[in-house]
């Protein structure tokens, strides 16, 4: 505070001394042009200056940087320089003129800084991601569904009437994917009269049929908080001159304590442009208040990178690969960011590590496609990203058209899509998208192949989706490449009932075993699966990933040796 009451002194000061005529012939009263009527104008001026400059910065929370006053700093010397006179009036007038080219200079940032801006986030480029382990469950849980489940078990939170509920994000918890919702205050006289919120909500983001929890965590300095007790404007008292970008964001330690926390960085050059260089970090129950760089964050913290930053570099990586004029006159290679994520355009994701993405595919600027020109993966500790230009040789849906083919296939049931997903299935592009009704609950899990829309499957959970979609790919004579973690095994057993499909150039192989287990070959991949009869015995390596249809990796057909 005293930092913010210094700053907007010594500006007032200034652009009183600016704005405030000062030479004898421009003030034709004796009275005005004695010393001590310039004087008390001079205070005057400065005093009310630095009270409407201290009410701007703190109701703004702008950043106090001396290049946040310029517009300030031209006004007051243009004023000057029309009211004063002799000696003065030149010295404002050159004021005005530096004012004036520090304005160019930044207003023109945008022009100059595109070539900068693409630099600062160009991406590594890979072709396709890793394959999904089959074995894990995605977090795929969306959003809307989540909150909707938390309002309803809004009865747990204690004088219920003083507060709503507020932001959601996901995150990990020790070993679990969960959604965080702190308690807000529900307007001025609520927080005037309960001072502290009383804790926040937790609920999986795995399992749909986990019910909120509701975490008792007392909370003084939160978002909806006011005065010096608001969040984001105690980070900016503690650190006046810092470079936010983004919300404040809730995260949980494994302890199961709240921590808020804000990136922070620079600009790209004058007032424009933003590069990510860490955070600062509040403790809402004391305000202890911490700054930590990108490198030396905590470990439970897993989205240092706001998603307005991670927006922000995704339109810089898109736009600006060949200038800024080029994003608009011809944009050869320029590429949209899809708008379609659960958080500022971008969806948070975890990978079988636990380390969260922030994941956003790109579209073509032109009208009416609807064709992936690849998508991006940013780390939500460093802000290092990967551009996935996908099979080159293939065309991808983007997000867009997998919602788009969800509506579609229940159009009489109005449901819609929400939280599309590319994932590597099998060796397949593939987009997963919760689907939720017109109320917002959630009904089934579809995934749609991103390259062959015509495969497409939906169950009750992302797992149960996934075993028809293995079946489906293989039915469309699509080669299907696990990533499982599971462990191989070998067994011999004998074929109790054979079935034969034929799926384009190959046979899909159904055995079911003496001993009740179902097992899964192709003939693409073991071309003699196609002589097992009843009765054969068998000695195989397949995988142990739980489906109902285990998949066969070798097989040999003992009776035909016999």
């Amino acid at each position: 505070m005293i930092h913010l009451l210094l700053f907007s002194l010594i500006a007032g000061s200034v652009a009183a001394l600016l704005a405030v005529p000062m030479h004898k012939k421009v003030l034709k009263e004796e009275k005005e042009s004695s010393p001590g009527f310039r004087m008390a104008l001079l205070i005057i001026t400065a005093v009310l200056i630095t009270a409407g400059i201290s009410i701007f910065y703190y109701t703004t929370n702008l950043d106090q940087h001396w290049s946040s006053l310029w517009v300030l700093l031209l006004a007051a010397a243009i004023l000057g320089t029309l009211l004063d006179g002799g000696v003065y009036r030149k010295a404002k007038m050159t004021v005005a003129g530096l004012a004036i080219i520090a304005g160019i200079y930044i207003l023109s940032a945008p022009l100059l800084n595109a070539n900068t801006k693409y630099e600062a986030v160009e991406m590594d480029q890979q072709v396709e991601i890793e394959a999904f382990d089959e074995t894990q469950t995605p977090a795929s849980v969306p959003p809307k569904f989540a909150r909707n489940k938390m309002k309803k078990a809004f009865g747990q939170v204690p004088n219920t009437s003083y507060y709503d509920l507020g932001h959601l994000q996901i995150q990990k918890v020790k070993d679990d994917y969960v959604y965080i919702a702190p308690v807000e205050f529900s307007g001025f006289f609520k927080w005037w009269n309960g001072k502290t919120t009383p804790g926040y909500f937790q609920m999986s983001a795995t399992d749909s049929a986990d019910n909120p929890k509701f975490v008792s965590s007392e909370m003084t300095y939160t978002e909806t908080s006011y005065f010096n007790k608001q969040v984001d404007r105690h980070m900016r008292l503690q650190f006046p001159e810092l470079i936010f970008y983004g919300d404040v964001q809730l995260e949980i330690d494994d302890e199961g304590n709240p921590h808020y926390i804000r990136s922070y960085g620079e600009f790209i050059s004058a007032r424009n442009g933003f590069d990510v260089k860490g955070i600062v970090m509040t403790d809402p129950k004391n305000g202890a208040v911490e700054k930590f760089a990108l490198a030396d964050i905590p470990d439970y913290i897993d989205g240092a990178v706001s998603p307005e930053a991670v927006s922000l570099q995704n339109s810089y990586f898109g736009k600006y690969v060949h200038g800024f004029w080029n994003s608009f006159i011809g944009k050869k290679d320029v590429k949209l960011p899809s708008d379609e994520g659960t958080e500022v355009n971008v969806s948070p994701i975890f990978d079988e590590n636990g380390h969260m993405y922030y994941f956003t595919d790109f579209t073509s600027p032109k009208e009416g496609v609807d064709s992936m020109l690849g998508y991006a993966l940013t780390d939500g500790r460093t802000g290092e990203a990967t551009y996935y230009t996908g099979d080159l040789e293939e065309s991808y849906m983007d997000s867009q058209g997998a919602l788009q083919i969800i509506e579609k296939k229940f159009i009489e049931k109005k449901w819609s899509g929400e939280m599309p997903v590319l994932y590597n299935f099998y060796g397949e592009a593939s987009w997963l998208t919760p689907v939720l009704d017109s109320n917002g609950f959630l009904q089934n899990y579809f995934i749609v192949s991103a390259a062959n829309p015509e495969i497409s499957v939906f169950g009750n959970s992302p797992n149960d989706a996934l075993k028809l979609y293995k079946t489906a790919l293989q039915r469309g004579g699509s080669s299907v490449n696990g990533s499982s973690e599971a462990e191989e095994a070998k067994a011999a057993i004998t074929a109790k009932r054979v079935y034969k499909e034929r799926v384009g150039d190959f046979t899909l192989v159904s055995v079911k075993s003496e001993d009740g287990r179902n097992f899964l070959v192709s003939s693409e991949t073991i071309p003699e699966a196609v002589y097992v009869q009843e009765g054969d015995k068998l000695t195989i390596t397949y995988v142990e990933t739980g489906e109902l249809f285990l998949p066969v990796k070798e097989l040999t057909n003992v009776s035909l040796m016999e």
